[in-house]
């Protein structure tokens, strides 16, 4: 590799800066992640980020040559290929975009550079039917002009250039609460704005030679102006995902602030829930018996169950059940909960994909079920909004004909499985399943991380938020206040005669009929059907026809 203050560098240097970034991603993913407009405890900016830039690393580590267009030709596909949510999405555009225009060069400058960030924000403002400002885009924008600016003060000086470019994307995540009102109110910065700022800044640093020292030194590349949570290990899931651990515990005069700190050093994803007598404990940890030995100090154990999320993610990924012959119409789904997981086994699913919230399958985690099926025409219900640009991806890599129905949420994939007629054409289904998941409406139950503020509803942290498609309608007490609350809303708008209540993982069955309980009292009339869904990080999921 050319050091890095010559005046041209190659693909090696490329590598270096990339491989760089990721690290530095790594070390602030969880501060990242909890930059969610909505206080929810499933966050996954920062991971989605940095499950794409791993991909981009693995893919330039099987490069060999300095060439320039070949390294970035091989960073954009591997950042394809591990794109993992909208995020990530949108970072494989940009360096998409840098790829095309590197094409065919063996070396670059700073000129180079700020050409290849140019092309970068058009490509990734043509991606997005609907892009907004105050996001990602906007910090990329902002970057690539002032790289412009610096590439013709400094054409020969990388890091001075790069410190620039640092610099603008500092500045503009810093600005954008100012262009997006919901940030300013919430209290965050752009969580995708934020991770572009670090990786450029973990790029800066390769180029400065402070890769070995500064970059392990520094604390967090996060703004002073943003939260900052506790440091959780971040586990990689095309690694591993360790033991998904659920107990109750029983003793005296719990303090759950303190519990919940010390879980947080021993697993990520927790929740805690309970009074001073009794907790119910959720976390992910790659150690389950020292979480269980800590949670034995506490008092007495019940309902403990630990499963291997590897094994669960590897037989979700990999059976595929071929339930019409090849000629027809294969139907894959993402979902994540053992009970949903059984509800789209039941209504015919082909292949069932392990993920949704915090566990975003890669466009090459859903491309490898797509070629796994017989079947040549496919239809693809993501279930979760952070899913559908990925698996949007997919059609480009595969020969097959696949139909992605853009399900936003359990409920509308069921209904649009619902739909489906084997005896009919691609086109048909998906004309069906379309109009299907438009008839329902999904109300969500979970509980606020942080205390915050959005569209005038102040939010206590701990209180459990009520959504309706998506939108924020109540803060309570406890999860059955708000389900009553949002069903509720719903009955304000239109006539509703069906609930279908599926209950999550940190939900037992007795609290799930007590509230439905409640619901037949207020509301005589409606069909209420209550199913364990198993779901992660949600109380409630429940789909309102």
């Amino acid at each position: 590799m050319k050091k890095t203050n010559s005046t041209i560098l190659d693909g090696q240097c490329l590598k270096g800066m990339f491989s760089a970034a990721t690290e530095w991603l790594e070390k602030n993913s969880s501060a990242i992640d909890i930059l969610n407009v909505f206080p929810v405890p499933d966050g996954d900016t920062g991971t989605n980020m940095l499950l794409t830039m791993r991909a981009t690393v693995e893919a330039a580590n099987h490069v060999t040559s300095a060439n320039t267009s070949d390294m970035m030709q091989a960073i954009a596909r591997g950042a394809l290929i591990g794109a993992r949510g909208n995020s990530g999405v949108i970072l494989s555009q940009i360096l998409r975009g840098m790829a095309e225009d590197m094409n065919g060069k063996e070396t670059f400058n700073c000129i180079d550079f700020a050409q290849a960030l140019s092309r970068a924000s058009s490509t990734a403002y043509k991606a997005l039917n609907n892009p907004v400002e105050g996001t990602i885009l906007t910090v990329l924008r902002d970057s690539s002009m002032a790289a412009q600016e610096a590439a013709s003060l400094h054409p020969d000086n990388l890091p001075v250039f790069m410190e620039s470019v640092v610099h603008a994307a500092r500045d503009s995540v810093a600005r954008t609460p100012t262009l997006l009102p919901v940030l300013e109110e919430a209290g965050v910065v752009d969580a995708g704005g934020q991770g572009l700022y670090v990786l450029f800044d973990g790029m800066l640093q390769y180029l400065m030679d402070e890769i070995g020292n500064s970059l392990y030194q520094k604390k967090s590349a996060m703004l002073d102006s943003t939260i900052a949570p506790p440091r959780v290990t971040l586990l990689d899931p095309e690694e591993s995902y360790g033991y998904d651990v659920n107990m109750v515990v029983k003793g005296e005069n719990f303090n759950l602030d303190k519990i919940r700190k010390r879980l947080n050093k021993r697993g990520q994803s927790v929740i805690l829930v309970g009074d001073s007598e009794m907790i119910r404990v959720h976390l992910h940890s790659p150690d389950p018996g020292a979480v269980l030995h800590y949670a034995v100090s506490l008092g007495t154990l019940h309902e403990i169950d630990i499963k291997n999320m590897d094994d669960l993610h590897t037989r979700f990924l990999e059976k595929s059940w071929s339930r019409v012959p090849s000629t027809g119409v294969a139907i894959i789904v993402v979902a994540s909960g053992e009970g949903l997981i059984k509800v789209f086994w039941s209504l015919g699913a082909t292949t069932v994909i392990h993920g949704g919230q915090t566990m975003n399958p890669s466009v090459r985690d859903i491309l490898k079920a797509v070629e796994r099926v017989p079947q040549n025409k496919i239809v693809i219900l993501p279930n979760n909004s952070n899913i559908i640009l990925t698996a949007n991806q997919v059609n480009s890599l595969s020969n097959k004909e696949i139909e992605v129905i853009p399900t936003k949420s359990i409920p509308e994939g069921i209904a649009a499985i619902l739909a489906h007629n084997y005896d009919a054409d691609l086109e048909t289904t998906a004309l069906a399943m379309n109009k299907a998941k438009s008839a329902v409406k999904t109300v969500e139950i979970t509980r606020a991380v942080r205390s915050t503020k959005i569209n005038g509803l102040k939010i206590k942290k701990g209180n459990y938020m009520g959504l309706l498609n998506d939108n924020l309608i109540t803060s309570c007490k406890t999860p059955a206040d708000a389900l009553v609350t949002v069903i509720d809303k719903c009955s304000e708008t239109q006539k509703i005669e069906v609930v279908t209540l599926y209950y999550g993982a940190e939900t037992t069955e007795t609290e799930a009929q007590e509230a439905a309980a409640i619901i037949r009292q207020k509301w005589t009339q409606l069909e209420i059907e209550v199913v364990s869904g198993g779901q992660p990080h949600y109380n409630y999921i429940a789909s309102v026809e």
